[in-house]
């Protein structure tokens, strides 16, 4: 049949009519239908593509990062800038959150605490971003607290700290004092620590220092150390010259038993084992178990004279799980596609873990929540698990803390860390110390934030 004869279609159509074929009539809107079955599906296709690229341009949501990349903390901060932008990276290449691709805002507040406001400020009411990943020390924390609580923002803090403060507008995914200093203490009076009698309390001189080792004094205190044990001595930011405090710990240490707790921060922890060392001080004469030096500050030292010190985190990079095989390799790669200095020779540490998942966190919650709207987005990450690096952590339903576990690891010379000591399973997030505000808890679910205990 010439399907170009129309009367040979016609016939065609009458010829049907006795075998039982649709008729003409029929065939037009069996055809008509077909046609606007095809249509419709076409516009549902079309539409889908629409709203795919529709979803591909809606507008960017904007979060803030707000780590020091310059000055004294930039040692340990820029890290950290890093970790994030490689979690943004990869969960734009998925999809974004909530079908929006994720804009970060970055600042550099230049470890200047006045200016960690201003900057904070700039982030939530200037460029009204959603939520911010930032700050390392509790002075920095310290100063942008009321800037998020005016303004309702929502701040990520990935360090771990002091503890004594329960905000609203605070997660905080690094250790609680009794998540990390505790246990580390506890650790070495114990007979597999070394059993030590004497603590020399040695920081830099701010918040986290001050208050923590007034956590550690009334535990040891409480644990039946004299008082005559127990040192206590702070240095400003970025000091230099430890040649004398060297000299006191070496005194204090000569008769045995001795160890020092170090909270110093920033690249003041360069030239203090740079001076331990050439005072002739070893592990084996009195250990150093430090809470902010982790594997990317030992990147700039020389590891030879550090082998056997300790450290305490919740985290390390030789923590053998797949999902941080993953991880070290993920960032490596990141920072070498991005000619980051030192490339693939960068490390992960504790706090760039807890930068990492604070941002997995943070979306999750979103997607919970449906929205960015910052009261919801709260609610959300109550409870949230993520299968973080080092293994699976809880948002705490009530406090805003993480639950984690605590690690002690031992310096090699490789720069990375043995782990010696673990805790059985995760340890709950306690943010008031049973040793000095034991009447006190923080519970934003029951309470108003801080409670006194019945």
């Amino acid at each position: 049949m010439n399907a170009q004869n129309p009367s040979s279609a016609d016939e065609t159509i009458a010829d049907n009519r006795q075998t039982g074929l649709p008729s003409r009539r029929e065939f037009l809107l069996q055809s008509s239908r077909t046609a606007a079955g095809i249509g419709v599906a076409a516009l549902l296709g079309n539409l889908g593509q629409w709203a795919l690229s529709y979803g591909a341009d809606k507008e960017p949501i904007k979060i803030g990062v707000l780590h020091s990349l310059s000055g004294t903390m930039a040692i340990s901060e820029v890290s950290l800038k890093d970790v994030v932008s490689m979690a943004v990276e990869a969960i734009n290449a998925k999809g974004g959150v909530l079908g929006r691709q994720l804009k970060p805002v970055i600042v550099d507040p230049a470890s200047n605490w006045d200016l960690f406001a201003e900057k904070a400020k700039q982030l939530l009411v200037q460029d009204k971003v959603a939520v911010v990943f930032g700050c390392w020390t509790s002075v920095s924390r310290k100063s942008v607290l009321p800037v998020f609580e005016k303004n309702n923002g929502l701040l990520f803090y990935p360090v771990q700290y002091e503890g004594e403060e329960c905000s609203r507008n605070v997660f905080y995914t690094g250790a609680a004092v009794n998540q990390q200093a505790v246990p580390a203490v506890e650790y070495l009076m114990g007979k597999e620590g070394g059993g030590y009698k004497k603590f020399y309390l040695l920081g830099t001189d701010y918040v986290y220092p001050r208050t923590t080792n007034k956590i550690l004094r009334a535990m040891l205190l409480a644990k039946k150390v004299s008082a005559a044990n127990i040192m206590e001595e702070y240095t400003p930011f970025h000091h230099q010259d430890y040649q004398t405090i060297v000299g006191k710990i070496k005194k204090f240490a000569a008769g045995g038993g001795a160890c020092v707790i170090s909270t110093i921060n920033g690249d003041s922890n360069v030239p203090f084992y740079k001076e331990f060392a050439n005072q002739g001080l070893r592990a084996d004469d009195a250990p150093i178990m430090a809470f902010s030096v982790a594997e990317d500050e030992l990147r700039g030292m020389d590891k030879t004279a550090l082998v056997g010190h300790l450290a305490a985190w919740n985290y390390y990079q030789s923590v053998d799980t797949p999902q941080n095989k993953q991880f070290v390799a993920d960032f490596k790669a990141y920072c070498k596609k991005n000619n980051l200095p030192d490339g693939d020779k960068r490390v992960t540490d504790d706090p760039i873990e807890a930068a990492y998942f604070g941002v997995h966190v943070w979306k999750q919650a979103v997607e919970k929540a449906g929205t960015t709207d910052v009261d919801a987005v709260r609610k959300a990450v109550y409870g949230q698990k993520f299968l973080a690096p080092g293994g699976e952590i809880m948002m705490d339903e009530a406090n805003h803390h993480t639950h984690k576990p605590v690690l002690i690891g031992e310096i090699m010379k490789d720069g990375q860390f043995k782990v010696v000591w673990r805790s059985k399973g995760l340890v709950k997030p306690e943010p008031w110390s049973e040793y000095t505000n034991p009447e006190k808890g923080c519970d934003w679910v029951k309470h108003q934030g801080t409670y006194k205990k019945a």
